[in-house]
């Protein structure tokens, strides 16, 4: 028996392949012999329960083995659906009692599972020794009872992984994992030797990445940053030679390689390394090398260096805004860079949140209101930051106590009243009108000295005026029109019509005087019989008015309500816009009653048309300069939808901007030349509201409307004598000439010929007036509505009749000029070429005015020697007018007008003698001269008080030149870069210039590049702060979508557009949301409405609605979005007109009243 345990233990051994494993020892095999001979002499009777119980573990372990199998698919295929971590469990292997099991026996293993209790221990051996019985039961060995062995101890795991079938690689939680610091490896000769990493996991990683787009973060960092300059600054530049690149020479480079083998630190470092010292002159080399080679330390330094140079500005000198200003936006800078206070490590994961930077910026503000606190413009700017942390409410309140600190500022008020008035959450109609009387009450008391606690602030009473003109675009957006009317007359007859009596009273004082002519009835100014304040007052001390007998001959033209509804099968909300827009057209004056049919204050239908003094009288200002009370007269005629030649103060510029006519070019493009320009295109105005699809503007307005128009020019005629009545005669034949203009553009010829008639009569009626029969600009104008009538030969004997009658003043008089100027622009449009052009009529007008000799209607020829003269005598007046300098303002807009209509005869003369290239010629020397005394010349008279009463004489020679190359490009041949070029440049100089970017978007529809047009738009916005920029880039980008569209819907077949739509709508929309973004853009509503007209046009119902509800935060008080917005979603019309009821606009049509009237 033991001889047959020795023999199979021998075998066993064997069995291990023993000679070519290098872990085999002798004494352990001898060791391992011996206590194998031990066991077998102590139970040498139990050998055959020892043969069974070994064959009954090899069947036991097979049985276990199959369960372990499946115990162990199952495990993976929970881990394969849960991924849980993987986690070492105890492990069962065979229990046969093959040799590969007392291999694992003899070699001492460690294992983990705990299935020993499967190895029948009980039977035969269970009053052995543990270690004997582990090692004679052919099963597990623990290796904490082996003590002998445990140096080297390992398996051999010869069981099959069937995954490396499946698989390329092994598994990777079997290999060791391990980081590589550097590329560098240790013991290796750096000169000699390298060792290069093929299969890096670093440059696996950047093959697998993505290459990153200009927008991402790291790249946004990079282009954020300022460049390096790579010269020194102490060396002279020369832009002719190389870049210098300094570099650290050392003494002795044999040196340098002992304490810098892998050439890793930089000059300075290795120096101090050899423990040498580093002289003052090598300072600024080694600096200069060190920030090339570290650009974020340059970086950080020069961020630090402006830190350091504001806090010290603000230090030193406290009481300077524009340092704590300029710290303020140089917050901004800060942020865009890498922070200088952080680590190398923070400045990678760093944030640049808004809201850390409007957080730094409130603290720099904070502490600037503490160093200054009367200051207002670091209180605005504390405030403007402050929306985007605080509520409204909370936002209001700090209004009111800046307000209340500063009551006497006016721009304080003009910013405060747009903050109320574009709150959404709080707006009403009848709160922003008291807040406008409350404004305009105070200032009037800071004017009078009433208010003794705040000083008198200088234009003060230009403010007033503007705020009142912006009250009533206000109240005219708000669809008060009534009111709007009526704040007009009240200030006329409270300004123009005061009695003596009352002038040296306060203003609140006189207000309770003006009360009870107001509500007297008796007629104001518009309204027939109107006689004014003062006059009134007079008779009523002398016992009141006599009553006289009132005309008959009134016909009204009342319409009857069942009228207005056309046609009943229309939709709903169809039927409420016509009624809406109609009501708006015919009722837009306020009601009163009637004494001689002996009506009262309950006759009237809608309450709402009649205006109440309590409405008006806190807003009645005084104005004492009479260029501001001219200025009240021009915009109340504006207003009526009278072309003048005033503007609106910028302030209400582009908050009353609501008609989408800026983009209008009247007979622009069949008339060049002559294109009439309106002033204040882009304004709704009185009785003219519809939505932005239909826009059916009718003509002029209805008979009351005209009416009031002649009967306040009537009144108006009674206050001014000589050149400011003229002026006003001239803007009511402007007024005329407009209405045939726009029949012309409808090509409604039966409304052309009526209107031709009144506005032909109404002219004779002005010329023969005493005052106006010398005046040549009323004669200009009469013979261009001739002309515009289509009266050719009737236009030239008006003409002809006028140069007749002017004199010999020649080129020095600024009428003759601008009447020989029309004419011959107007003769230059008919022809069809240049060709002969040197003995056209147009040639003869100009030479005559050159003569300075009375005036011969054309015979048909032109002497070649009166044109030599006349070009002589047109050269060296044009040097003389730019060599000329002005003595007073009023000088100074003569000359400006005369120099523009002298260059304009002489360059259209060159044009017609000589050619194009002359004309052009003209303009840029004339151009060149002006740019450089702008400061000196053509300023203008009223810009003390923002009045500009005529552009300045370069954009009007600008102008002029323009016009000249558009018509050369439609009768012949020519490029179209000087053409481009003339306008690029003076809309860099004028970007608020309607005709200029109508004329630039009208040359830039005919190019299929759209990128020099798009280059120059951007440019331009960036640099400008008006909003026509905007506005035009907008109207040009739509213009080619539409273009486009044309193309590809065309019905003929196949086509292929060679105008790909590329993204249009998109840039389209980055544009109005840029737009709405800018300062000017933010509360206009034409913007708003164009942005909305363009997504609803495109079918996004819903992104259009979330942008009408986003506008009306922006512009809660403009009536034309609540009403574009019926039109786009029409089954929401009762919610809109809720909304609109809600915020007191003007609804002239409830919902109720069209119930009935469909019911009827």
């Amino acid at each position: 028996m033991a001889w047959r345990t020795m023999s199979s233990c021998y075998l066993r051994i064997r069995e291990l392949d023993w000679l070519s494993n290098p872990s085999f020892s002798t004494e352990d095999a001898l060791l391992l012999h011996q206590r194998a001979t031990e066991v077998a002499n102590l139970v040498p009777e139990k050998s055959p329960l020892i043969s069974r119980s070994t064959s009954r573990s090899e069947l036991s372990g097979e049985s276990d083995t199959d369960e372990s199998l499946k115990q162990s698919s199952k495990k993976r295929k929970k881990k394969k659906k849960k991924h849980h971590n993987y986690k070492k469990t105890k492990k069962k292997t065979k229990g046969d009692s093959s040799s590969s099991e007392s291999d694992q026996d003899t070699k001492h293993i460690k294992d983990k599972a705990e299935g020993s209790g499967r190895n029948h221990e009980k039977e035969g051996a269970a009053n052995l020794d543990k270690k004997t019985s582990n090692l004679t039961s052919n099963h597990f060995v623990w290796l904490d009872d082996i003590q002998a062995f445990t140096a080297e101890t390992f398996r051999i795991d010869k069981k099959p992984d069937p995954a490396n079938w499946a698989y390329k690689s092994l598994y990777r939680g079997d290999i060791a994992r391990y980081k590589r610091r550097g590329e560098s490896c240790l013991g290796i000769d750096a000169k000699k030797q390298c060792i290069t990493w093929d299969s890096s996991a670093s440059k696996r990683k950047q093959l697998q990445r993505r290459p990153e787009r200009y927008f991402t973060k790291n790249n946004v960092k990079m282009l954020n940053t300022d460049g390096i300059p790579v010269c020194n600054k102490s060396f002279p530049s020369d832009p002719t030679a190389f870049i210098p690149v300094f570099q650290m020479e050392t003494d002795d480079p044999s040196d340098t390689t002992d304490v810098n083998p892998l050439g890793i630190y930089d000059p300075s470092t290795t120096v101090w390394l050899q423990g040498k010292g580093c002289k003052s002159t090598d300072h600024e080399p080694v600096n200069m090398q060190q920030t090339i080679q570290e650009p974020g330390i340059n970086i950080n330094s020069i961020l630090m260096t402006k830190v350091e140079e504001h806090n010290k500005k603000v230090r030193e000198n406290p009481r300077d805004i524009n340092a704590w200003m300029e710290f303020v936006s140089f917050q901004d800078e800060l942020m865009r860079g890498p922070s200088p206070y952080a680590s190398k490590g923070e400045q990678e994961v760093r944030r640049k949140s808004l809201k850390l930077i409007l957080e730094k910026k409130l603290a720099i503000l904070e502490r600037a209101i503490e160093s200054n606190p009367s200051n207002v413009d670091l209180k605005l700017a504390r405030l403007k930051l402050c929306t985007e942390f605080w509520e409204p409410p909370a936002l209001i309140k700090e209004w009111q106590k800046l307000i209340f600190l500063h009551p006497n500022n006016p721009e304080l008020w003009k910013k405060y009243l747009l903050f109320c008035q574009s709150q959404f959450t709080t707006f009403s109609v009848s709160k922003i009108n008291s807040l406008y009387g409350k404004c305009l009450t105070t200032l009037a008391a800071v004017q009078d000295g009433s208010m003794v606690s705040h000083p008198l602030l200088p234009g003060t009473e230009e403010a007033m005026l503007a705020i009142f003109i912006q009250q009533c675009h206000f109240l005219r957006q708000a669809g008060h029109s009534e009111k709007a009317v009526s704040l007009f007359q009240a200030l006329i007859d409270f300004i123009f019509f005061k009695p003596d009596s009352v002038k040296d009273l306060p203003t609140r004082g006189q207000v309770e005087f003006f009360e009870p002519f107001w509500d007297s009835g008796e007629p104001r100014i518009g309204e027939k019989g109107a006689r004014g304040w003062k006059a009134w007052m007079h008779q009523q001390e002398k016992g009141g008015w006599i009553a006289l007998k009132p005309d008959d001959d009134d016909d009204d033209e009342e319409i009857d309500e069942d009228q207005e509804i056309k046609d009943k099968s229309l939709p709903k909300w169809h039927i409420w816009l016509d009624i809406e827009y109609s009501r708006e057209a015919r009722h837009w004056l306020p009601w009163r009653p009637d004494k001689t049919k002996k009506e009262t204050e309950e006759d009237c239908e809608d309450p709402e048309r009649q205006v109440l003094f309590d409405d008006l009288g806190p807003s009645l200002i005084q104005l004492s300069n009479p260029d501001l009370q001219r200025q009240l007269l021009y915009s109340f005629l504006q207003f009526l939808g009278v072309p003048c030649t005033s503007k609106l103060f910028p302030s209400n510029l582009y908050i009353a901007m609501d008609e989408n006519n800026i983009f209008e070019s009247v007979l622009s493009d069949e008339k060049p030349l002559t294109s009439v320009s309106f002033p204040l295109s882009g304004f709704n105005s009185i009785g003219h509201m519809d939505t932005m699809l239909r826009r059916r503007h009718h003509i002029g307005h209805y008979k009351e409307g005209e009416e009031f128009i002649q009967n306040v020019f009537h009144v108006l005629f009674l206050l001014f004598s000589g050149k400011e009545k003229s002026n006003l005669s001239i803007c009511w034949l402007q007024y005329e000439i407009s209405k045939v203009v726009q029949c012309l553009q409808a090509k409604n010829k039966k409304k052309l010929k009526a209107q031709g008639r009144k506005s032909k009569k109404l002219a004779k009626n002005l010329l023969k007036e005493p005052d106006n029969r010398n005046h040549l600009s009323l004669w200009k104008l009469y013979a261009y509505l001739e002309w515009l009538l289509g009266n050719i030969d009737d236009a030239r004997k008006v003409f002809d009749t006028a140069l007749c009658m002017a004199g010999t003043g020649g080129c020095k008089s600024p009428q003759l000029c601008s009447l020989s100027l029309l004419y011959a622009q107007l003769e230059v449009e008919l022809l069809e070429s240049t060709e002969g052009a040197i003995m056209s009529r147009a040639v003869h007008i100009l030479t005559k005015l050159a003569e300075s000799g009375p005036y011969v209607p054309y015979s048909g020829q032109v002497l070649s020697v009166n044109v030599l003269k006349a070009r002589k005598t047109y050269e060296h007046a044009l040097q003389d007018y730019l060599s000329k300098t002005p003595v007073s303002d009023q000088d100074q807009v003569s000359d400006a007008n005369q120099l523009v209509n002298l260059v304009g005869c002489y360059a259209l003369f060159q044009y017609l003698t000589v050619g194009i290239d002359a004309a052009v010629l003209i303009y840029a020397q004339t151009s060149e001269k002006l740019e450089a005394s702008r400061p000196q010349k053509c300023e203008n008279t009223g810009e003390n008080f923002g009045i500009q009463n005529f552009p300045t004489a370069l954009e009007a020679i600008t102008l002029l030149h323009t016009n000249l190359l558009r018509f050369h490009m439609k009768i012949s041949v020519y490029p179209l870069n000087p053409l481009r070029e003339a306008l690029t440049e003076a809309l860099k100089r004028y970007p608020s210039n309607q005709s200029l970017w109508r004329s630039y978007i009208h040359i830039q529809r005919k190019s299929h590049s759209a990128s020099k047009a798009r280059r120059f738009f951007d440019g331009v916005t960036r640099s400008a702060n008006t909003l026509e920029p905007w506005l035009f880039a907008i109207q040009a980008e739509q213009m080619r979508k539409k273009l486009t569209e044309n193309v590809q819907r065309a019905d003929v077949g196949e086509i292929h557009s060679t105008i790909p739509e590329t993204g249009l709508t998109n840039r389209i929309v980055a544009l109005f949301e840029h737009a709405v973004q800018s300062e000017n853009g933010t509360h206009c509503p034409l913007l708003w409405r164009m942005y909305l007209n363009f997504l609803a046009s495109l079918g996004k119902k819903e992104k259009s609605k979330g942008l009408f509800y986003k506008a009306l935060q922006n512009c809660p008080w403009a009536k034309v979005l609540y009403m574009d917005a019926v039109e786009y979603f029409p089954d929401d019309l009762q919610e809109t007109l809720d909304l609109m009821t809600e915020k007191e606009l003007r609804v002239r049509v409830p919902m109720e009243e069209l119930d009935l009237l469909l019911e009827v």
